[in-house]
C-alpha cells in the first residue's frame, strides 16, 4: 500500500504533495487533508479547494464530490481556523517584515539598527562599498 496512489488526487497534485511530504494514503493520515493542504499552499502552490475535497474524500475512500454540503464546510472552517492561527504570508508580506524589522519600525532590537549593515563591524558599509586604497592596507 506504500506505493500505491491516492485516491481523488490527479498527477499534478500528487507531484505538490510529494514535494511537501505527503506520498502516501499513510502520510495523508497522519496529517489530515487541512496540514497538508496548508503545506501545499505554504510552498509556493496555488491548490483550489478541490485538492481539499479530494484528500479528504481519499480518507473517507469516496469520490471527493460525494462529501456532503456539511463535511465540506467543516473543512472550510477547519482551515480557515488554522490559516487565522498560522497565517500564510507570501514573499512581498515576508519582505515588507522583514525591511521594516530592519528600519527599526520598534520590532527589531536598537543594537541591531546602530550596528549601521548588520556585520556588525560599527560601520555603514560605505568603505566596503567604495573601496578605497587604504582600506587594503
Amino acid at each position: 500500500m506504500a506505493n500505491e496512489k491516492i485516491r481523488n488526487v490527479g498527477p499534478k497534485s500528487a507531484a505538490w504533495l510529494r514535494q511537501v511530504g505527503v506520498r502516501t494514503l499513510e502520510d495523508l493520515q497522519r496529517i489530515g487533508p487541512v496540514e497538508a493542504f496548508l503545506k501545499t499552499k505554504r510552498a509556493g502552490f496555488r491548490p483550489s479547494l478541490n485538492l481539499l475535497y479530494s484528500m479528504a474524500g481519499a480518507l473517507a475512500d469516496c469520490h471527493w464530490t460525494e462529501l456532503g454540503d456539511k463535511a465540506k464546510q467543516e473543512l472550510i472552517a477547519a482551515l480557515e481556523a488554522a490559516e487565522a492561527a498560522n497565517p500564510i504570508r507570501n514573499r512581498w508580506e515576508k519582505g515588507a517584515q522583514r525591511s521594516a524589522q530592519r528600519d527599526g519600525d520598534g520590532s527589531a532590537p536598537a543594537a541591531a539598527a546602530e550596528e549601521g549593515d548588520g556585520f556588525g563591524d560599527g560601520d555603514s558599509g560605505v568603505r566596503e562599498l567604495t573601496g578605497t586604497h587604504g582600506d587594503f592596507d
